[in-house]
């Protein structure tokens, strides 16, 4: 990977009064009844780069998507509440345009005095941020670099997106990529080059499918892959198990078959899970050994043997990545293999990092001690995409 021009090239060039176009990545979940944000993870961790561009004078112009709007305004997705949290974390009024391009964020930038940090309204509100269309996208990115005589990228969690806010706009101005963007290349090609052994990773979430490509490239160059989550039946299946009416992905269990005999033993599945008789936070439910699931019910969580087992091979690692909650953490019946094995990254004498997405809300959601993590990734599916070897148009576009 080419070296990257950083915030702090910027700074040393001077930005005092100088417009700066921030891509951020203020995707923050949202209550469904409420609209108040459940989690504001992402926006504090962009407060370093606009907190280093407002006391430098910088007349600042943060720009993100929220949620997947189909190209059009749609006010539950409004970045209006992200405006007033940003600046209750800054300690600063934070001037909020209403649309993304048009009259509103034209006036909103046009008044912008040095320091002050303006928010345009959703990018995904305009067809333009995630056209297939070239000419599209590029139309929609040069009314974007026209708010800003520099841009910074600090937005990890969309840089595996070919977007016009991350891919396009940075061809059209000087370009650096801001501290968390860097801080999270700097982390994952650790992972990438030639990590500490014992290298354990540990997997989770739905779907085999989702993971399959990640697993495909870890394989070769960990010591062990611990499985959790939904994931982990069709695994089962692949041992010709029985795993009731737990999530299973009949397509991928020849897959799984294949990825086990071929591991050379470093794939560790669980050993007893939490069955349940319905998806429901009030269900019946037990644990039992994964050899004893019965044909009406459902695994929902790893059980606290399998708990055990996983911990023991953490204890050995010296660099541990993680992704995926091992069972549906939002259920407090089914949260407790989650944290087992969150709790046991936090004892390891490793370097640890958490792979964003589900894995970081669930450490925050847990009331877990985000500190005692070497790194919490802002980027799931990013993050992932890295480990795999492919490449990041947002960080394709940086390198440029």
């Amino acid at each position: 990977m080419s070296a990257l021009r950083t915030l702090d090239d910027l700074l040393a060039e001077g930005v005092s009064g100088r417009r700066v176009l921030v891509r951020a990545d203020l995707n923050v979940p949202l209550d469904k009844q409420t609209g108040a944000i459940t989690d504001d993870g992402r926006i504090r961790a962009v407060l370093p780069t606009l907190g280093a561009l407002v006391e430098a004078g910088a007349k600042v112009v943060v720009c993100s998507h929220l949620g997947r709007p189909k190209g059009a305004p749609d006010p539950q997705f409004s970045l209006g509440t992200v405006a007033g949290r940003l600046g209750e974390l800054l300690g600063a009024p934070v001037h909020f345009a209403t649309d993304t391009v048009g009259d509103s964020a034209r006036s909103t930038v046009a008044d912008l005095a040095d320091g002050q940090v303006a928010l345009l309204e959703n990018l995904r509100f305009n067809a333009g941020e995630t056209s297939k269309n070239e000419a599209e996208r590029g139309a929609f990115a040069d009314q974007l670099a026209a708010f800003g005589d520099a841009y910074v990228d600090d937005a990890f969690g969309a840089v595996h997106r070919k977007h016009a806010s991350v891919f396009d706009v940075p061809a059209r101005l000087p370009h650096v990529a801001g501290r968390l963007v860097l801080r999270e290349v700097e982390v994952l090609s650790k992972l990438t080059g030639d990590p500490e052994r014992p290298y354990v990773v540990v997997l989770g979430g739905s779907k085999v499918s989702d993971k399959l490509a990640v697993i495909e490239a870890l394989l070769p160059t960990v010591d062990r892959l611990l499985i959790g989550g939904g994931m982990c039946f069709t695994f089962l299946k692949a041992q010709g198990l029985e795993v009731g009416t737990s999530l299973l992905e009949k397509d991928m269990v020849d897959t799984c078959r294949n990825l086990l005999e071929r591991s050379g033993g470093k794939i560790m599945l669980p050993v007893d899970v939490v069955v349940a008789d319905a998806f429901a936070p009030d269900a019946a439910h037990d644990t039992v050994r994964v050899d004893g699931i019965p044909s009406h019910r459902l695994g929902l969580d790893v059980g606290p043997e399998t708990v055990a087992g996983f911990s023991a091979a953490l204890s050995q690692a010296k660099t541990i990545f993680w992704n995926g909650p091992m069972g549906v953490f939002e259920m407090p019946a089914f949260a407790a293999g989650t944290r087992g094995i969150a709790e046991a990254i936090t004892k390891a004498d490793a370097f640890s990092v958490v792979g964003g997405g589900d894995s970081a809300a669930a450490v925050r959601a847990l009331g877990l001690d985000e500190s005692s993590f070497g790194h919490i990734s802002t980027g799931g599916g990013a993050s992932l995409e890295y480990l795999e070897g492919k490449t990041l148009p947002g960080i394709a576009a940086l390198e440029n």
